[in-house]
Parts: structure tokens; C-alpha cells; sequence
């Protein structure tokens, strides 16, 4: 989890494709509004969040039902969000931390995504950092950041 521009897609399809598990991108099930919205840069509000929260839970559901891994790139600013997700000990958290500045330059660098770098402020306004997660710093180098996390999660 982080916010857009944290690496959330590359260190995640990184991570999925290290351990032989499939990757969900949560920007993928946004529903078509929302997408639309933040293109024109406007954030998006908690009740435009409802129900790619819901589709997000049912897929976690899904793959804890069936007993399979899988690795889910998703903003989860909020704790009320994360709270949400986490449905049970088996769903760990990984945050992507990074200071403004290098996820804006990210931001700016980036061609192919919906999100407007002008929109960061706004993410880190609504970010609240989790305390129970792990923290990677997303300015380390993405070899580095997987290695991490595959040591501190024992995976």
C-alpha cells in the first residue's frame, strides 16, 4: 500500500512474479467513474471508494477461501480501509513509504497511468500511515525492496 507513485505496481508484479503468485492490480477494479474522476483531478470521495472496497475485499475473500497466495497493489490510504481489507492474521501489509518530492518526480516521469501528478497532495493528505505494517522505503532499489520484504515476511 502507499500512495500513487510509491511503486506499488512494479514492486508488487516484482514480488508476485519472484514467488510463482498472481498479481492484482486494485487500480484495475476501480469502477469506470473513478477512473474518469481522478483523470480530471478530482480525488475521489469515501463514498466513490465503497464499492472498489467491496470488489477488493471479495477478491481478498477469494483467494483466502481457497487457501491461494497472491499478491494485491493497492492505495489503502486510510486506516478505516486497510481495517477493512485485512480480513484476517493470513493478509499482511506491506507500505511503501517515500518522500514527497521522489514520488512526485515518479509521478512526472509516468506516461501510462490515469492518476495526474498534481493529485500527490491530495494522497498524502488522506494517507495515514499504519503502524502495524511493514515499512519499506521505496527510494532503495527494487532488487533491494524485494529481497526485504520476501526476508521480513519469511517468504
Amino acid at each position: 500500500m502507499g500512495v500513487a507513485g510509491a511503486g506499488k505496481t512494479t514492486i508488487g508484479r516484482g514480488l508476485a512474479a519472484e514467488l510463482g503468485w498472481p498479481f492484482y492490480d486494485a487500480d484495475d477494479l476501480h469502477p469506470r467513474a473513478n477512473v474518469e474522476k481522478m483523470r480530471r483531478g478530482v480525488p475521489l470521495t469515501d463514498e466513490d471508494r465503497r464499492p472498489w472496497l467491496a470488489a477488493l475485499r471479495e477478491l481478498i475473500a477469494g483467494c483466502l477461501a481457497r487457501d491461494k497466495n497472491a499478491v494485491l497493489a493497492c492505495s489503502a490510504l486510510k486506516a478505516e480501509y486497510r481495517e477493512y481489507l485485512l480480513l484476517d492474521e493470513r493478509v499482511k501489509l506491506v507500505y511503501l513509504k517515500g518522500d514527497y518530492e521522489l514520488i512526485q518526480a515518479r509521478l512526472r516521469a509516468r506516461r501510462d497511468h490515469f492518476m495526474p501528478p498534481e493529485m500527490l497532495a491530495s494522497q498524502f493528505a488522506t494517507l495515514e500511515e499504519p503502524a502495524d505494517a511493514l515499512q519499506i522505503d521505496v527510494a532503495l532499489p527494487l532488487a533491494q525492496n524485494l529481497e526485504l520484504i520476501r526476508n521480513r515476511l519469511g517468504i
